[in-house]
Formats: C-alpha cells, sequence, structure tokens
C-alpha cells in the first residue's frame, strides 16, 4: 500500500490537463523522492512494484512515464531510490536546456512558427531563440478542449513574444501563413512516430501540403524503446456537452513521413532510422 503523500501526488498526476509527459515524468520523479523518504527495507521494496503499476496508469500513452519506471530499480535501499529519482530530475531538466538551445538554431530571423497544445520543451527552444535576439511570431492553437494553447499564450505573453491565437479547425488554413511548425511529443515509438496532442497529425498533414518543414521538439525519455505505434495504448476522455457524449482521445499518430526532424538533447534525429 502507498503512502497517503505519494498517492497525492499520483492523483494530482492524474487530474493534470495542461502541462505533458516533461512535467508528468519530473511529479513522477518527486513522487519516487517521496516514497523513499518514508519507507525502508521490505515495504518500500513493495511499494515500488505497486509504483510500477500506479504510475504507468496515470497517462498509458506517455513514454516519459514508462522510461521513468524503468530508470528507477527495486530496491529496499531508499538512498538509491532518492539518487536515482533526482539524477532523473537532473537530466531531464538539462536535455530541456539542450534541446532548447539546438532548436532555437532552426528559428530564422522574421520566422512564423506555427505549434499546437502546450510543451515546455518547445515553450523552453522559443525562450532560448528569444534571449539570442531572433525576431519571429508564433501561430497557436488554443488546443480545445481543455484549452492548453491559452496556458502557452500566458507563457507567450510574459516573454514578449507575439503570437496570435487560432481555433483548431483553422489549423489548414494558417499552416499556410507559417514557415516552421514545431510541436512537443509524449511518445516517440520505436518505428518514429509521433504522438501528442490530437490535432498533430492534421498540422503535420497541412504542413507537407503547404511546404512547411514540421519539426518535433523531445527530450529523449520519450522515445518509447518497445512499443511500436500500433502496439501505443491511445487515451480517450469523453465528455458531456448540451447533454450529448463527445468522443475524445486525447493523443494522435503522426507518420515519421511528416517530420522532417526530432530535436532532442542528443541532436536532432531523423526518423525512423535514427530513432
Amino acid at each position: 500500500m502507498l503512502p497517503q503523500e505519494v498517492r497525492t501526488i499520483i492523483e494530482e498526476m492524474k487530474a493534470e490537463r495542461i502541462r505533458g509527459a516533461s512535467y508528468l515524468a519530473k511529479r513522477g520523479a518527486e513522487a519516487y523522492l517521496k516514497l523513499a523518504e518514508l519507507l525502508t527495507g521490505e515495504e518500500l521494496f513493495d511499494a515500488l512494484k505497486e509504483m510500477r503499476t500506479e504510475i504507468i496508469r496515470v497517462n498509458p500513452t506517455m513514454a516519459s512515464l514508462y522510461n521513468l519506471i524503468r530508470f528507477i530499480p527495486l530496491t529496499n535501499n531508499p538512498e538509491f531510490v532518492r539518487a536515482k529519482a533526482e539524477e532523473f530530475i537532473k537530466l531531464s531538466e538539462e536535455a530541456k536546456r539542450e534541446i532548447g538551445n539546438i532548436g532555437s538554431e532552426l528559428i530564422d530571423e522574421n520566422e512564423v512558427i506555427i505549434t499546437h497544445s502546450f510543451s515546455s520543451t518547445v515553450l523552453e527552444v522559443l525562450k532560448v531563440a528569444k534571449m539570442k535576439g531572433k525576431r519571429f511570431r508564433v501561430i497557436l492553437t488554443e488546443s480545445a478542449p481543455d484549452y492548453e494553447g491559452l496556458a502557452l499564450a500566458k507563457e507567450l505573453e510574459v516573454l514578449e513574444i507575439p503570437f496570435e491565437i487560432i481555433t483548431d479547425a483553422q489549423l489548414g488554413l494558417f499552416a499556410k501563413k507559417a514557415t516552421l511548425a514545431l510541436v512537443g511529443a509524449d511518445n516517440i515509438t520505436r518505428d518514429g512516430c509521433v504522438i501528442n496532442k490530437a490535432g498533430t497529425y492534421l498540422l503535420a498533414l497541412a504542413c507537407h501540403d503547404s511546404g512547411v518543414p514540421f519539426y518535433v521538439a523531445a527530450e529523449s525519455f520519450k522515445i518509447h524503446p518497445e512499443l511500436r505505434a500500433e502496439e501505443v495504448e491511445i487515451v480517450e476522455r469523453k465528455f458531456k456537452r448540451n447533454h450529448f457524449l463527445i468522443r475524445n482521445y486525447l493523443f494522435d499518430i503522426t507518420s515519421w513521413k511528416y517530420v522532417r526532424g526530432i530535436i532532442t538533447e542528443l541532436g536532432i534525429l531523423v526518423p525512423p532510422k535514427e530513432v
């Protein structure tokens, strides 16, 4: 049985609607830190086994959670668990900074960047490009039904990066006005497909049709070492509006053939071979 303090973190992770795979992986690592603080010996070992199930249940689509539980060993030594959890957090933060540096070099002067949903990794790229003095603007979707795009808009407003918000239905129309597409990822499968907020596939198709290069920014821990695209469980969260039940898959799958490159801390990977 997991301690209540750890279960609270997991429940908060399940309730999260805006921030994606990077944030949830970090929160998961913090849950491991809390576990190491509270338990030891056989109790810790048993709790770690339970964590392997509970962390994945937060969102089975996200490769970051799968790789997190692989990173933390089954042991009865709380110091070892603490060290590994802290290492995961440190590596993830370093990865994001490096992606920011690499990705910002893709942004040319007066670039028009189109994006979908909220990605802390994409935000880091934009932030670093702004720090380097580059002038560009961003087209972002409102990203219904959870409106992650509005959360991104608030961050861009603070950074004084010019942007305009569009409805999701206008992705095809505004892709023609962009010079670069940049999105995050919740999972990159071993066959090089990108799983991200539903609507990403439509953006990739529109960019392909308009000749706009489509890039993905993602830490390497979002690459799933085992699953192919057709094997990934895509989470659905139905909701009601005006008493009508609405289907709502949270993610869709974008084939590697529409992706110019995946920006990781290891460099820009060309799928599927380099993935």
